[in-house]
């Protein structure tokens, strides 16, 4: 009886063992996703940042005169 409990017990530590890697790899996962999303978050400010002088460009006064100049 005494080899079985050992057996049950070393399966249990292996067991053990492995829930405790996958929960330690999960919890790393989700620190690195979380700085992914600071990441784009950042690069989302970014781009809104170039589109708003994109479009104060486009709709100046200037812009729709100097159109015309090159087209002629």
């Amino acid at each position: 009886m005494n080899t079985w409990v050992a057996i049950v017990a070393i399966v249990a530590i292996v067991m053990c063992a492995d829930v405790c890697k996958r929960f330690a790899k999960a919890r790393s996962a989700e620190k690195a996703s979380e700085e992914e999303v600071e990441q784009m978050l950042a690069k989302i400010q970014l781009l809104e940042d170039r589109i708003q002088v994109l479009e104060r460009i486009v709709t100046e006064r200037n812009f729709d005169l100097k159109q015309k100049i090159n087209n002629l």
